[in-house]
């Protein structure tokens, strides 16, 4: 191991980069749909031998001195979110003939910009670096902090954090609960990297003995929670989830319209299976409705005619808001309508979180003027909400409503949750294919359900539509590409949201004491130096 180690501490120029690229690529293989978690405990002791040998070859600056660190987090960082991320350019090839030109954007220009992020941490860790054991609390503290910042810099995109790849399965999902996903962050890269001491056999035993209690305890935390009593229920709701599989190349088409629309009342219209009862409320997905309401009256009335006495529809639509329907003066918003048994619209919630050039253009009149418009297909630009407040249905059951990525973000989530008994996600990931993409967000949303303690009702266009428990079993779910619905009897909570305890608070405790840790090492090995 100290041969294969040296050989890494002493790579340089574009073999460097290429190690920490393939080392960060391999890393991905811990996420969604892989979890080979493994992986990870071969690339980040790669990345930790390769931050070791990262000095400049001269005397320099500050700044100099950093470069090369930030040049070797950089590399990995971009491995890990190229490889992570390549299945974002399908959504351009829906409209190839319009969009195609953007695929190089997409697919190498958003990982070659999110790999700045691992660039810093690997240079905020070198600050830190000591020797042993000392490497690993500062590499663990730095990503943790930087993984937290990518949850809200430049609007936020956490997808793929690496303490998911320690989450791979419902047991080792509970540990959220106490350290949040940014704790999870924090201590999944210090266990990843411990192997890092097996080159150089300082702190050997403290890092194998402090790896396997936290291993330990996050596996019996998960066994406990898992074994636990479920909480009583105050009530049980019976949900129908609709996944109509459209077609994107069709979604949009005038001419289509009215057989989608037809697709999707036949499906919520079936009777329920066999040992399944009668929905209260049945979940569309994102934009499923295929036109305005304001320019289809009759669509509300079909859908009042579909439901029977008591039902609601929760339903993904694109709504107007404007002094004349379809002017210029028209806004377009991506929301979710609740529609009672008399095809009224009694609530609607709009996304506050769009995605940038998929759904609105940042600098829109700069952007226009050099020629870049949105780049994915879709009927308009959407306006971002400004509200958020859960949807409350006829039962007295509030639930919080989120649209496609909305659910990616910890704290808006967890806001929300607090005073609702359920979580609906609506989205509409045909654009990405059968790729990792589905898989990767379907996995957020089992990973809200625990932190949350909350279902969460998914309703997807062509999949992964599913019903996950408040311990991120999943109840029931639809596989890609197939057209169905599912009836489950859901148990709610009297109580609502079952709050983590301390979740946000334990998660920065643990970087604070990390950092601490890689910092008394760092001024230890400094003062014996002298």
């Amino acid at each position: 191991m100290e041969r294969h180690a040296g050989r890494i501490i002493l790579l340089w120029g574009w073999k460097r980069a290429l190690v920490a690229f393939v080392a960060g690529a391999f890393a991905v293989l811990g996420q969604a749909p892989y979890d080979f978690f493994a992986a990870c405990f071969v690339s980040f002791p790669i990345l930790v031998w390769l931050l070791d040998g990262a000095v400049a070859d001269r005397p320099a600056g500050f700044i100099r001195r950093l470069m090369p660190a930030f040049s070797t987090g950089w590399w990995f960082g971009f491995g890990y979110f190229l490889a992570g991320l390549w299945w974002v350019g399908g959504a351009l090839l829906v409209e190839a003939e319009s969009f195609a030109w953007a695929l190089p954007f997409a697919v190498v220009g958003i990982p070659l910009i999110l790999a700045l992020f691992y660039g810093f941490a690997a240079a905020l860790a070198r600050l830190l670096w000591s020797d042993g054991i000392g490497r690993i609390a500062a590499l663990a503290f730095a990503f943790g902090l930087i993984e937290w910042l990518r949850t809200f810099l430049f609007t936020g995109f956490p997808w793929n954090p690496l303490g998911f790849a320690a989450m791979p399965v419902p047991l080792f999902m509970q540990s959220v609960t106490i350290a949040g996903v940014t704790g999870m962050n924090v201590l999944a890269v210090f266990v990843f990297a411990m192997p890092a001491l097996l080159a150089d056999r300082r702190n050997l035993k403290l890092g194998t003995a402090l790896a396997a209690v936290l291993v330990a305890a996050h596996a019996g935390y998960g066994y406990f929670k898992l074994s636990r009593p479920a909480q009583p229920a105050g009530r049980t709701l019976n949900v129908r989830i609709v996944q109509p599989n459209i077609d994107l190349s069709e979604k949009w088409d005038g001419r289509v319209r009215d057989r989608i629309f037809a697709s999707m009342l036949q499906l919520s219209a079936e009777a329920p299976k066999p040992g399944a009862k009668k929905p209260d409320l049945i979940i569309w997905p994102e934009t499923s409705v295929p036109f305005l309401f304001t320019e289809r009256p009759d669509a509300l009335v079909a859908i009042g005619d579909m439901l029977g006495d008591g039902q609601t529809l929760m339903a993904g639509t694109v709504r107007a808001e404007g002094e004349s329907v379809a002017g210029a003066d028209t806004r377009y918003y991506n929301s979710v309508v609740s529609i009672n048994d008399k095809g009224e619209i009694v609530d609607a919630i709009d996304k506050v979180h769009l995605v940038p050039f998929g759904e609105y253009i940042p600098f829109a009149g700069l952007m226009e003027r050099i020629g870049l418009t949105q780049l994915v297909a879709g009927p308009m630009n959407f306006s971002a909400g400004t509200d958020r407040r859960p949807l409350e249905l006829p039962s007295g059951i509030k639930a919080s409503a989120f649209i496609c990525y909305e659910i990616i973000f910890p704290r808006m989530v967890a806001v929300d949750a607090a005073s609702t008994g359920i979580i609906v996600n609506v989205t509409n990931d045909a654009w990405f294919g059968d790729t990792p993409g589905p898989y990767q967000h379907f996995r957020q949303s089992q990973v809200r359900a625990v932190e949350n303690g909350l279902p969460v009702l998914r309703a997807a266009n062509t999949g992964i539509s599913g019903i996950v428990d408040p311990s991120g079993r999943v109840v029931d779910a639809l596989a890609m590409n197939v057209r169905g619905t599912i009836d489950v009897s859901l148990p709610v909570a009297a109580t609502g949201a079952a709050s983590p305890p301390f979740s946000r608070v334990n998660a920065f405790l643990i970087m604070l004491l990390i950092a601490v840790a890689a910092s008394g090492l760092k001024l230890r090995q400094r003062l014996r130096a002298n």
